[in-house]
C-alpha cells in the first residue's frame, strides 16, 4: 500500500544518503591504532547495523564490541561486521551492562527500542562513555531531564541520530531563514504522511529460544511475548514508542528547531485516531502547539493550498512576513512575491558544513567539544513530540509552563511525563 512505511527506503536514502555524501573522502585516511575511538554498538536490528556500518568505514574508530538481546541478531552482524573487517576482534554480548564495565571501550551507540534509550545512556555516561544515541532521544519527557543531569555530571559526549541534519540542504534552509530571506517566521507546517500496518491479531505464544523478551521489555510495563510486540513493529504500541509520529518528528522538526529556535510554548491540542489491530499508537495525529511569537501544526498529511506539498511525504513549510520556504530532506523552494526559487546566491554560506554525522561526533569525543546535534538542543527538540502525545491519549488541549516544564494546574497531564519502571528494571 501506498500509505504504509517502508522504512528501509528510508535508511537507504536519508541517512545512508547522508553518510555517502560526507564520509567517503575522509576513508582514504590513515590512522594509527593509538589514535583509534574504541567503539561498541548496542542493539543491532536495521538501524543498529547501519550503525555499525557508518562507524565501521569510519579510519578513525575500531568496532570493539556488539551487544543485542536477540542472538540471531547479534550473530548475523558479528558476521557482517567479519566481512568488513576480517580481522576484527569485536566480542558480542547479550546484555550492553557487560559492555559498560569493560574500561578500554570508549563510546557507545545505542540503537535499541525507544523505552530503553535514556537508561542506556545514563548508564554508558556513569561508566564513562560517550554516547551516539538513536532517535527519539527518550521515552518521555522526565527521562530527557535525568540524561542532561547525568551527562553534565559526568562530562561525557552524546549525539542523537538525526542524521539528516548533516546533510547540505538543512544547512542552507538554516542559512536562508536565519538572514531574513522570508523574513520573521510566524508559521511552521509538519507533516508526514503514512498510516501504520495494521498489526493481529496477537500470537501469544512462549519467546523464541534465542530472544531475552524478559530484558527486551526491560523498564516498560510486563507483556506476554506475541511477535508484533517485538523487533521493528514496536514502535506502533505506546508501551515502547508512539508510532508514525514519533518515528519522524525529530527528522523533520529538526530543521524548525535549528533555523527558528522555538521558545515559549504554552499550548498543546491534539486529535487523532485509533489503529486498527492491537498497536495502539495513534494512525494518524493532528497537533496544534501555540509558541512566543510561533503556531506550529503537525499534520498526516500536506498543507491544502501549498503548492509542491503533495508531493511530499513528510516536510516543512515556514510562513514568514516577507514570503514563504518549503522544504524535505533533501530539497526546498522559497517564494517571495510569488517568485519561486530554490536559492537566494545572494545570501552567504555561513554554516560550516558536516563531514558527516557519525565523523562529528568522532571529532567531537576527540576534542571534547559540542556535536551537531547535541543532548540540550536534541532535547528542547524532542519534547513537544512528547507533549503532543500526551494531549491525544487525554483528548484535550493542554497548557504548558515551559520555564518549569510542567503542565499549569494539571495533575492528571504531570503524571504522563515520567512513568514508573518495571519492577528489577529501573538500573538508575
Amino acid at each position: 500500500m501506498k500509505n504504509l512505511i517502508n522504512r528501509r527506503d528510508f535508511i537507504r536514502q536519508g541517512g545512508a544518503a547522508a553518510l555517502g555524501m560526507a564520509l567517503l573522502p575522509g576513508m582514504m585516511r590513515k590512522v594509527a591504532p593509538s589514535d583509534r575511538l574504541r567503539v561498541a554498538h548496542i542493539g543491532l536490528g536495521g538501524m543498529g547495523n547501519s550503525h555499525m556500518n557508518w562507524f565501521a568505514a569510519l579510519p578513525e574508530v575500531e568496532v570493539v564490541a556488539l551487544c543485542d538481546v536477540d542472538s540471531e541478531h547479534l550473530n548475523a552482524s558479528l558476521k557482517s561486521l567479519q566481512t568488513k573487517q576480517p580481522n576484527t576482534k569485536a566480542q558480542g554480548y547479550a546484555d550492553f551492562r557487560h559492555i559498560l564495565d569493560r574500561k578500554d571501550i570508549d563510546a557507545v551507540t545505542c540503537a535499541t527500542p525507544d523505552h530503553w534509550h535514556a537508561q542506556v545512556a545514563i548508564m554508558a555516561f556513569q561508566a564513562g562513555k560517550d554516547v551516539y544515541g538513536e532517535k527519539p532521544l527518550s521515552y518521555n519527557v522526565r527521562e530527557g531531564q535525568q540524561m542532561l543531569k547525568a551527562m553534565k555530571k559526568h562530562d561525557r559526549i552524546f549525539q542523537l541520530g538525526t542524521q539528516i541534519h548533516a546533510g547540505d540542504n538543512y544547512h542552507r534552509v538554516v542559512e536562508l531563514i536565519k538572514a531574513g530571506a522570508i523574513g520573521n517566521v510566524h508559521t511552521v507546517r509538519l507533516w508526514k504522511t503514512g498510516f501504520p500496518p495494521v498489526l493481529g491479531p496477537a500470537n501469544y505464544q512462549t519467546p523464541p529460544a534465542n530472544l531475552n523478551w524478559d530484558m527486551w521489555l526491560g523498564p516498560a510495563p510486563y507483556s506476554q511475548y506475541t511477535p508484533e510486540r517485538c523487533h521493528f513493529t514496536y514502535r506502533y504500541f505506546l508501551d515502547y514508542s508512539g508510532g508514525v509520529f514519533q518515528d519522524f518528528w525529530c527528522h523533520i522538526a529538526d530543521v524548525v528547531w535549528w533555523a527558528i529556535e522555538p521558545k515559549g510554548l504554552t499550548t498543546i491540542k491534539a486529535k487523532g485516531e485509533a489503529p486498527e489491530g492491537i498497536g495502539d499508537a495513534p494512525k494518524w495525529i493532528d497537533i496544534d502547539y501555540q509558541f512566543d511569537g510561533l503556531k506550529l501544526h503537525w499534520t498526516s498529511q500536506p498543507p491544502a493550498n501549498v503548492a509542491g506539498a503533495e508531493k511530499m511525504g513528510i516536510g516543512a513549510y515556514f510562513e514568514g512576513e516577507k514570503g514563504t520556504l518549503l522544504c524535505d530532506y533533501g530539497s526546498r523552494t522559497i517564494t517571495i512575491n510569488g517568485v519561486a526559487m530554490k536559492d537566494i546566491p545572494e545570501i552567504p554560506v555561513t554554516i560550516v558544513r558536516s563531514p558527516g554525522h557519525q565523523q562529528n561526533f568522532v571529532t567531537a569525543v576527540k576534542n571534547r567539544s559540542l556535536p551537531e546535534s547535541h543532548l540540550e538542543y536534541a532535547r528542547q527538540m524532542t519534547m513537544p513530540m512528547h507533549l503532543g502525545l500526551i494531549s491525544y491519549r487525554l483528548g484535550r488541549e493542554l497548557h504548558w509552563n515551559a520555564r518549569k516544564e510542567r503542565f499549569r494546574h494539571d495533575s492528571e497531564a504531570n503524571a504522563m511525563l515520567s512513568r514508573e519502571y518495571r519492577k528489577g528494571w529501573d538500573l538508575i
